[in-house]
């Protein structure tokens, strides 16, 4: 569907808007680490790199707003404690899920929609036993849980759950716990790849579904789009498993979570143009629940926020001022991640030289091609490259989620600072962030929101309430 039909139809739905019948359907996506800035960061790049006149679709919905998100035990919250909140409705501390700040389990807007009829699936481009979706259907003080994530999920209220992997199955030693036999016990069939999902003929026959890639890039995550992995499984090819699934299990009405966590990723490593691509990934998955909102106008809702700012990425830096280049990332085709893998194994290689690493820079970066450097910044990074490959004196850098390469993370600080884009951090910042609306109750949202409201106003537009 052309941008300039859906936005003409979104016109036309708002003026409806006021008088929608409460919502049958009901899609919550949440940008992990999704906040204005690199929301702003993807819009820039989709008008100005790939040449298109309109904005972003969750940019033309009729209703936006913006949501605070402190914990109750800080002014930066995590993912736990932010997922508790855009689930339960309640604050809670840094790192846990499912619990208010007292440890004491709090329902989730899952199981309240699953009480009152509705099927409920829940996806994330990142492990399904981490702290978004993990925030929907567990209870746990701490986060890191994963055999006991993985135990509630068996009694949980969700239907169907997707993602890259499911941490709890193996004990820190690697060894397999007994979830398997759990699951088997339960009638939950886990299913590895298309191949898998094919051959298991009706999911209607089993108690749940849990949808896995059939080889997850990291236990952690499915894989950066930016990196092409040959058959990786993607959100939207989860969005769309799903969406058939719960319209064949409960056509009357259905709930579904998706999270695009691999932006979290991005940014936590300051990766802009890998961050910038997965807010683009993430776009799909809200064009087939918007596809669907237009086949059932007056029963859906779609409503996408964040769960917190990562990165507290700008457009705009101190290096360039106003001049803006996006158009460098257009030739990044890596991910810092992938980058950085890279590197690592060429340490093992004592025939690595630096003409080696000047066209893999070209090849995989643009560099000293479409993107120019200056003889200060290229030799530069040849003392870096000295430093790390020649005289092995350098050391690993540090994120959440990865331990990056030194030469690898001073090549992407250079990306970024010639683009125009600035990072103030590798963690969570307390900023707002963005929450779109369309369909039956979006107007709930056209305010600033406390996280803890988000789930609150969505149940009251389908006429439900949160359980104390």
């Amino acid at each position: 569907m052309k941008l300039k039909t859906i936005l003409t139809s979104l016109v036309l739905m708002s003026a409806v808007i006021a008088k929608a019948d409460s919502p049958k359907y009901i899609f919550y996506f949440i940008g992990d680490g999704m906040g204005m800035g690199p929301v702003m960061a993807a819009e820039t790049y989709n008008r100005t790199v790939l040449g298109n006149d309109t904005p972003l679709l969750m940019m033309q919905f009729p209703v936006a707003g913006a949501c605070m998100t402190y914990s109750a035990s800080s002014s930066v919250t995590d993912s736990a404690a932010a997922g508790t909140a855009l689930s339960t409705g309640s604050k809670t501390k840094n790192g846990m899920l499912g619990m208010n700040a007292d440890t004491v389990a709090v329902y989730s807007m899952a199981e309240v929609l699953k009480d009152n009829g509705y099927a409920v699936g829940v996806i994330t481009s990142v492990a399904p036993d981490d702290a978004t979706p993990g925030a929907f259907y567990a209870h746990v003080p701490k986060r890191s849980q994963y055999y006991d994530i993985n135990r509630q999920f068996a009694d949980s209220k969700v239907d169907f759950l997707a993602g890259a992997s499911l941490r709890g199955w193996k004990d820190k030693e690697g060894n397999l716990t007994d979830i398997k036999q759990l699951y088997d016990k339960n009638n939950i069939k886990v299913l590895r790849g298309f191949d898998e999902l094919t051959e298991a003929g009706n999911l209607l026959e089993y108690n749940k579904i849990v949808f896995l890639p059939e080889k997850p890039y990291a236990s952690n995550e499915i894989g950066y789009t930016i990196d092409s992995i040959p058959d990786a499984l993607t959100l939207q090819d989860m969005t769309e498993v799903c969406l058939d699934y719960l319209q064949k299990k409960s056509p009357e009405k259905f709930f579904m979570m998706i999270e695009g966590g691999n932006i979290d990723h991005a940014l936590h490593g300051n990766d802009g143009g890998a961050a910038i691509i997965e807010i683009l990934n993430f776009q799909k998955s809200i064009e087939m629940a918007y596809k669907f909102m237009l086949e059932h106008p007056d029963e859906t809702l779609i409503v996408i926020t964040a769960d917190h700012d990562t990165g507290g990425m700008s457009v705009g830096n101190s290096t360039l001022h106003y001049a803006v280049d996006f158009s460098l990332f257009n030739n990044q085709k890596a991910s810092k991640d992938m980058f950085s893998d890279y590197c690592k194994k060429q340490l093992m290689n004592d025939d690595f030289t630096w003409d080696a690493m000047k066209q893999y820079l070209t090849d995989t970066f643009g560099f000293w091609n479409t993107v120019a450097l200056t003889e200060e910044q290229t030799e530069a990074l040849r003392k870096e490259f000295t430093n790390t490959f020649e005289l092995r004196n350098s050391k690993d850098k540090k994120s959440l989620y990865a331990s990056f390469n030194s030469f690898a993370a001073n090549v992407f600080t250079l990306l970024n600072s010639m683009a125009g884009v600035g990072f103030t951090t590798g963690s969570h910042t307390g900023n707002p962030v963005p929450v779109y609306a369309a369909g039956a109750g979006a107007e709930r949202f056209a305010n600033m929101n406390n996280n803890i409201e988000i789930p609150v106003k969505i149940l009251d537009a389908a006429g439900y309430s949160l359980k104390k």
